[in-house]
């Protein structure tokens, strides 16, 4: 069993905002494999498909982004997934927007959704897959940056890498390697 976590923040008014680039990519997993979203008792949307026989579960964790662990956490628990079979997909301020990094572990790096996550797994040993989305503009706090959404000038880059955050995420579900896909997508 696989497990793709999207991070981001519930609600409309979150939806296009850079911060939830992580729920982006896994809504597009679930498009291309038909999987709908279902809310669930561990404060999550999640959702299911099979690929080559094993179960891949999709979550959007709805305790908005500073909490993720929270949800992540107990449903990892309650599913029996160990850290080796989790990817995290988020934002990441200290990439150029357009580019994606890929990293088997790591610290949180500032992420607040990151912090979370490590506090609630116990660990840093999990796949990470992190979109750019640049530093903010002079004058803006990060806040106002993450919680903005992409201009104009700003969406072909964000779709670009939108796009190779997901054939990542793909590359890794059917070959089951993450460090060949982070040699084909790094």
């Amino acid at each position: 069993m696989k497990m793709i976590v999207g991070l981001g923040n519930p609600g409309k008014k979150y939806e296009k905002t850079k911060h939830n680039v992580g729920f982006m990519v896994v809504d597009e997993l679930a498009r291309a494999h038909n999987a709908t979203f279902q809310k669930n008792p561990f404060e999550a949307e999640v959702a299911t498909f099979f690929l080559n026989g094993e179960k891949i579960v999709l979550v959007k964790p709805l305790t908005y982004m500073n909490e993720s662990g929270r949800s992540v956490g107990p449903l990892m628990t309650y599913l029996g997934i160990y850290p080796e079979e989790l990817v995290v997909i988020y934002d990441d301020l200290d990439l150029a927007l357009g580019k994606i990094r890929l990293r088997q572990k790591g610290s949180a790096g500032g992420h607040n959704g990151m912090k979370s996550l490590i506090a609630h797994l116990g660990t840093q040993e999990f796949y990470r897959i992190k979109i750019g989305i640049d530093r903010p503009r002079k004058g803006q706090s990060v806040v106002q940056h993450v919680l903005s959404p992409f201009s104009k000038e700003e969406m072909p880059h964000i779709e670009d890498s939108l796009d190779l955050a997901f054939k990542a995420s793909q590359d890794f579900l059917e070959k089951q390697d993450f460090i060949g896909t982070m040699n084909r997508f790094n």
